[in-house]
């Protein structure tokens, strides 16, 4: 059993400051379960929506909800959309005798509906997969094939991995996107999904995927915001500089979940990604996840201009702004793309993550950092 202690002290903190807090994720992330530290799944406290016993109890949701204290789960909560305006008086009450934590699936209905019934009562903690921090970073290549997903992290083996994310996919497309009211054919989202794969960590691009799917390209991009709104696909937005370099206005694309993007590529080993032309692209999309996890940046962006300029990612952090480049090579060099960021987006430093075993310089604001060292080394640099 993996404890995720970080998660439960973030869930914690974030309690003790806000009066709600809504844990969203994809299915299968272990929000549940993390919610069961806090709270016991017997307790009176504990409501679970897709358990029907729990739908009887809150049949009249204010009589119930309301003598209630301390700490208070609602899971799968987009089940009951009606709940908000409830919630919303109840968190209102002075003094507050219980708070809540309401779960689910990265539904973005879900997340207009509290921003508009709960705001400024409702902090969001966002949560993924299984990260670096939580497996070890002796598992960093298991994690890295099978992806961050509980039960395909902790599988006996690679097929049984392998085995569940197909389970997962098919899932996922044909019940949890449709209970979200996401009503597309399932065929076609998983050829979507499977081209979205093939377009990771590169500049969006709807046009080949619209032509070949024999839709619109407003209908992709609809698409492609689906997937980000459900936490399995990330957007990074171009950074922009007031420079007179011509610079990439689309948004560079992602699978989130290494362990999903391996699947859709059909790389069930180890050896197999190694061997793939993708394996640089699928190291970078997870080493951007894991260095986001560990900075917790403001906000996160990519560089390009039409030259060929490029830094992987860049984020703003206390005001400052950094760089990382992502590198599977033996020994990272100093490159062009390097030298032009620094000097055109006055970066405050820039970590180059690459798989060896040594720490050095390249200048005195460009530090190779080795991915072992990533949740360390990452903070300390950017502190």
């Amino acid at each position: 059993m993996i404890k995720r202690r970080d998660c439960v002290k973030h869930i914690k903190t974030a309690l003790r400051r806000s009066r709600a807090v809504a844990l969203l994720g994809p299915r299968q992330s272990g929000k549940t379960t993390l919610a069961q530290e806090l709270v016991n799944i017997h307790s009176p406290n504990y409501f679970d929506l897709e358990d029907s016993s729990s739908l009887i109890a809150l049949s009249d949701p204010k009589t119930v909800l309301e003598p209630l204290k301390d700490i208070v789960v609602i899971d799968e909560v987009q089940q009951r959309p009606d709940l908000f305006p409830i919630l919303r008086v109840l968190l209102d009450r002075k003094p507050l005798p219980a708070k809540f934590l309401i779960l689910g699936s990265a539904s973005p209905g879900l997340l207009r509906q509290s921003s508009e019934s709960l705001a400024g009562r409702l902090e969001v903690v966002e949560i993924g997969g299984f990260g670096l921090e939580e497996v070890g970073l002796k598992k960093v290549s298991q994690l890295w094939v099978r992806g961050g997903f509980p039960l395909s992290f902790l599988a006996k083996n690679d097929t049984d991995s392998f085995a569940w994310r197909k389970n997962f996919i098919k899932i996922f497309l044909e019940r949890d996107l449709r209970e979200q009211g996401i009503d597309i054919p399932t065929v076609t989202l998983h050829r979507f999904w499977a081209m979205l794969a093939n377009s990771h960590a590169r500049v969006w691009n709807a046009a080949p995927i619209a032509s070949s799917l024999g839709i619109t390209e407003p209908t992709v991009r609809k698409y492609l915001d689906i997937f980000t709104g459900v936490f399995m696909a990330r957007q990074l937005q171009p950074w922009y500089a007031n420079i007179k370099k011509r610079q990439v206005k689309s948004p560079k694309v992602y699978i989130r979940d290494t362990g999903i993007l391996n699947f859709l590529l059909g790389l069930k080993t180890e050896a197999e990604v190694l061997r793939h032309p993708y394996c640089g692209a699928s190291w970078e999309g997870f080493v951007i996840e894991a260095a986001i996890r560990s900075v917790e940046p403001d906000d996160v962006y990519f560089w390009a201009t039409h030259q060929g300029a490029e830094i992987d990612l860049v984020f703003s952090k206390g005001g400052r702004v950094y760089g990382v480049e992502i590198k599977r090579a033996d020994a990272p060099t100093m490159t062009p793309s390097m030298r032009i960021a620094l000097e055109d987006l006055k970066l405050e430093r820039i970590a180059v993550i690459y798989p060896g075993k040594k720490r050095y310089s390249l200048h005195k604001k460009i530090d190779v950092i080795p991915v072992d060292e990533i949740l360390g080394g990452m903070k300390s640099l950017f502190q």
